[in-house]
């Protein structure tokens, strides 16, 4: 049983963040209020349905002692008892501790790793298979920063995806992808296997994070376009660098102001992401243990392509469906990510 002083507290909680709506405040507070409402709202709902179940099974044991009543309440009662289960479990995962990152914007970072030109092209095809994803979803992804190589793979790749929920899914992407498969580029067939690496993190906002202007170094340069192409002369490349941590962060679109913006945006979402980083090992001595732990030297999949298998090592997972994941079908992998990372904190609420 669910402690009862708890689900009171949230359903107060809610009919107060209700209440202050309806009565009218500034802007800066509307907006914090109606997103911890938007929160409460699917919790408070799971806890009405839950207390409904528990107030059913009590009418239909009360009616147990009516004679005419009986035959009713002994039809009743064993749906209610295999329903009561079910109506708790969710509740205990709306209850689970959010993310507070969950609902943000997503920075997308893609590079090859061992593999040369091959990891290169790999490196293309997630991307590809990421905007598939984005695009099923109806989310949006912007690529803000793009080297490619002459044959089209990618050397580096910072992309912005937006939309309902992205980090909360994305997140399962960060790590090492290992792909096997008879590279474009060989002439004797054999398989090879190379890799990339993903980083997904939650885009900071000016309110996440404060600069100091004495912190950076902004450098303009010549900016040049991959392999001699879009070449543009002028000056208009940012380069930012931050003394305190050494994180460098570059743009080269074609608008020196768009750069800078560009620029800031990813300095200040890898500093927020550094921050979050360390909090998290404060927080647990062994992040590898946990799934979708952010850890970028992880190896946590691998796409074998003669097979058309995938595998997901952190929960081993094994799908022959590697054509549609490509296509960008990504849901049942992240699913069951988002379904291990619940039970394992389910375990840790009751143990």
């Amino acid at each position: 049983m669910l402690p009862a002083d708890t689900l009171d507290q949230i359903e107060q909680r809610y009919g107060f963040l209700e209440a202050r709506m309806a009565a009218g405040v500034s802007g800066s507070e509307i907006a914090e209020l109606a997103r911890e409402y938007a929160e409460l709202k699917p919790v408070v709902a799971r806890i009405a349905e839950y207390r409904r179940v528990r107030s059913d099974m009590a009418e239909a044991e009360a009616m147990l002692s009516d004679p005419e009543m009986r035959s009713l309440a002994e039809a009743e009662l064993p749906v209610l008892r295999r329903r009561l289960p079910e109506v708790e479990k969710d509740l205990r995962l709306a209850l689970l501790p959010k993310d507070s990152a969950d609902a943000k914007p997503a920075m997308l970072e893609i590079r090859p790793g061992t593999g040369g030109e091959e990891a290169a092209l790999f490196a293309g095809d997630l991307l590809r298979m990421y905007q598939r994803y984005a695009e099923a979803r109806g989310w949006r992804l912007e690529v803000l920063e793009e080297q490619t190589t002459e044959l089209g793979g990618i050397k580096e790749l910072t992309a912005r995806v937006s939309g309902d929920g992205v980090f909360a899914r994305l997140k399962f992407e960060s790590g090492v992808h290992r792909v096997q498969r008879v590279p474009e580029t060989e002439a004797g067939g054999r398989i090879h296997t190379s890799a990339a690496t993903v980083a997904v993190l939650p885009e900071a906002e000016e309110v996440d994070i404060r600069i100091d202007p004495n912190d950076i170094r902004i450098d303009t340069m010549r900016s040049s376009g991959a392999g001699g192409q879009h070449v543009n002369t002028t000056d208009s490349a940012v380069r930012i660098t931050h003394i305190p941590t050494g994180i460098v962060v570059t743009s080269s679109e074609k608008s020196q102001h768009r750069n800078r913006e560009i620029a800031m945006q990813v300095l200040r979402t890898r500093l927020y992401d550094a921050q979050r980083q360390a909090s998290d090992d404060a927080r647990s001595a062994d992040r590898k243990a946990q799934v979708g732990s952010g850890d970028r030297s992880e190896r946590i999949r691998t796409y074998n392509f003669p097979q058309g298998r995938l595998t997901d090592h952190r929960i081993g997972l094994t799908l022959y469906k590697l054509d549609a994941v490509m296509q960008g079908d990504l849901d049942e992998v992240i699913d069951a990510l988002i379904s291990e990372t619940q039970a394992r904190q389910l375990a840790e609420m009751e143990g």
